[in-house]
């Protein structure tokens, strides 16, 4: 019951995940940096500062007993994947959300996945075991499904009018979206191994009376100061280099509103890390691979709202049998990891 219960905690997550970009579409008369980096504020600021004081007693003794390299470590892995956060908002713009998500989370998958049980010198036994055999199966079948979300893409680059491109994505363009999406699916999955190099802070949080589903708040802290750094430096750069830092001032956008949106995507968008955080706690011998899990859900939800907002719209029959058959490749291997997990147990 306990991994159950885990993969249902991961497609909750995946869910916010999947979903957070909606409220960034009704902010009006802002640039993309100026958005971001407000929604980024409850995201990587708020909303982990104030999920953790609710959920973690004692947090700032946990805080500050935590190793002081242990806290290095996870805001530096914080800062790289911050690299993929903001290469993920450039991602949604090119490519829309669900070939967008898809690309992305698919390297991500594969990257956040792996590394952490090489890293802790793990593999060599996980592929001895028949539940870890398993799993891998199951992180080989999601990059399938992603590879032929991908080229569902392509097909939908070749068959549908470059009007056509423009309504559903105002600035498609799957070359520069594609080389984006690589380079913002290698280095989120930076996320996976800051939570890896947190785990003292997260025992630390239990030992101080946290229970185990919340554990992983304390170390999201630092991880997603990480994050901010990355993306307000950039943001602010492009305020200043774009002129676009008058948007904050500016009397003829609804400024309520767009704070308003900014902070339900904000939010949200921690809500991922949260729930996940949640199911990672009930994933047995082999939590790593909740991450596939994770990341394959996210593509799940993103690509249902990409047919939803009419991303696809135009491409012919061939083409949304193909994406349809991705998406539902992707689920399966949800599956198949869930199995392995349950094998373990």
């Amino acid at each position: 019951m306990a991994v159950i219960w885990g993969v249902v905690l991961h497609a909750i997550g995946g869910f916010a995940s999947g979903s957070f970009y909606l409220p960034y579409k009704k902010v009006q008369g802002w640039a993309w940096e100026s958005y971001w980096l407000v929604g980024g504020l409850f995201s990587w600021v708020m909303a982990p500062l104030i999920f953790a004081l609710v959920t973690v007693p004692n947090l700032f003794e946990v805080l500050a007993a935590a190793p002081a390299e242990t806290k290095w470590w996870s805001y530096f892995w914080g800062v790289l994947w911050g690299f993929g956060g903001l290469t993920f908002g450039l991602t949604m713009r090119y490519l829309g959300l669900s070939l967008g998500m898809a690309v992305v989370m698919g390297l991500c998958a594969v990257f956040g996945t792996l590394v952490p049980p090489i890293w802790l010198g793990q593999f060599g036994d996980l592929m001895r075991t028949t539940s870890g055999q398993v799993i891998v199966l199951g992180l080989a079948i999601c990059v399938l499904g992603i590879a032929i979300c991908g080229v569902a893409g392509m097909m939908k680059e070749k068959s549908v009018t470059e009007e056509k491109k423009k309504e559903s994505v105002a600035e498609f363009d799957l070359k520069k979206g594609v080389l984006v999406a690589i380079f913002s699916g290698v280095m989120s999955a930076c996320f996976s191994f800051g939570v890896t190099a947190g785990q003292p802070i997260a025992e630390l949080a239990v030992q101080h009376g946290a229970d185990p589903l919340f554990m992983n708040c304390a170390p999201y802290i630092y991880i997603l100061l990480g994050g901010l750094t990355t993306n307000a430096i950039w943001c602010l750069y492009l305020n200043i280099k774009n002129k676009t830092y008058t948007d904050y001032r500016n009397i003829s956008a609804p400024a309520v509103r767009n704070i308003t949106f900014c902070a339900l995507a904000g939010v949200t968008w921690y809500l991922q890390f949260f729930f996940y955080g949640m199911g990672d706690s009930k994933m047995g011998e082999y939590r790593f691979s909740g991450w596939t899990l994770h990341m394959a859900f996210i593509i799940a939800f993103s690509s249902f709202w990409g047919l939803y907002l009419h991303e696809w719209r135009g491409a012919n029959r061939p083409t949304m049998r193909t994406i349809t058959i991705g998406i539902a490749t992707v689920v399966f291997s949800t599956v198949v990891v869930g199995i392995g997990n349950y094998l373990a147990e």
